[in-house]
């Protein structure tokens, strides 16, 4: 690993308390500045190509928690989990939310700062966990918790599968699992099991063969603030959504992506795989997720040693926008 650049930042101050975050849907806007939280930005020249990671907050530990975003999605998605935690600090000082430190967020293969392989096949859901567990170890961690958001979530549990002993405890936050990958396997029937993921992939397959024409397309509906109307079933209250975050989702849009993330996990052996997690997994999802099955739960259940859930009221896929606070909470101690 070769750190190409880094830029060394300031910790950011809390402004509200728990007990106003906690009655408060959406109370943050999505940041681009690392150095708000304390965050240093580098890029690392790894196996898979240059991977842009946001790191910082140490304490000594050697063990870090790592972000892992969804598709259509970057680190700055957890920017609102941080500032929740930020605030939350100083009033809960046992929460999970002082443990908000030790950070390493990379931005994944193909969203953000990260640009795809040149050989997308070589991206498996399977290597992007063993890029992960490299970045962590050559920034001098050598164990972590892990939280993943949608397919964060899915490269969460297979790093949890590969490296038992350095997984402490993995957290989920509208993981995408079972259903999505047979979603992705069984287009028609996913139709009936998730439509708003099949639909979704489906338009997304178009615009991927539209080449430049797609991206553009998506440009245009965000300038003339339409994106909001069609990302609205992601969301239990779209239009209290901060437009920092449709902003964002106009920007992390990228057919292609979506399209090999999709691919690489209707290829994936969930169970197989899954089998061999050995630390607790705490999970969370809104009780509105378009993307979330309820049998995925029971599913879950029957291949995990350790394994708990919780749905949250009135919220879409986005907890961690959503209810960043009942999110924190809900992460493994």
């Amino acid at each position: 690993m070769t750190v190409l650049a880094h830029r060394p930042g300031r910790h950011a101050s809390p402004q509200l308390t728990a007990d106003v975050l906690s009655r408060q849907y959406c109370p943050f806007p999505l940041e681009a500045d690392a150095r708000r939280f304390g965050l240093t930005t580098s890029s690392m020249r790894l196996g898979i190509g240059t991977v842009a990671v946001r790191h910082g907050r140490r304490t000594g530990s050697d063990t870090a928690t790592i972000l892992l975003h969804g598709a259509a999605g970057s680190w700055t998605t957890w920017t609102p989990l941080l500032s929740a935690a930020d605030a939350l600090r100083a009033d809960e000082p046992d929460s999970s939310a002082a443990r908000m430190t030790d950070l390493v967020i990379p931005d994944l293969p193909g969203w953000g700062d990260t640009a795809l392989p040149a050989d997308p096949a070589h991206l498996t859901i399977e290597t992007m966990a063993a890029t992960v567990a490299d970045i962590a170890r050559a920034l001098g961690y050598r164990r972590w918790r892990v939280v993943g958001h949608s397919m964060g979530g899915l490269i969460a549990l297979q790093l949890a599968a590969a490296e038992t002993r350095a997984t402490v405890s993995v957290g989920l936050v509208s993981a995408t699992t079972f259903s999505v990958i047979e979603s992705v396997r069984h287009p028609l029937a996913g139709f009936g099991l998730l439509p708003g993921y099949a639909s979704l992939l489906q338009v997304m397959r178009v615009l991927r063969l539209t080449g430049t024409w797609g991206r553009t397309c998506v440009a245009f509906l965000a300038r003339a603030s339409l994106l909001r109307g069609l990302v609205a079933p992601l969301f239990r209250h779209p239009a209290r959504i901060h437009a920092s975050i449709i902003h964002a989702l106009g920007q992390e849009v990228r057919p292609a992506g979506f399209s090999i993330a999709s691919a690489r996990a209707g290829a994936y052996d969930a169970a197989a795989s899954w089998k061999r997690i050995e630390c607790p997994v705490r999970a969370t999802h809104g009780d509105r997720d378009v993307f979330v099955a309820t049998r995925d739960a029971r599913r879950l259940h029957d291949v995990l040693a350790d394994f708990r859930i919780i749905s949250l009221p009135d919220t879409g896929h986005f907890g961690h926008i959503e209810r960043p606070c009942d999110v924190l909470r809900s992460l493994p101690a």
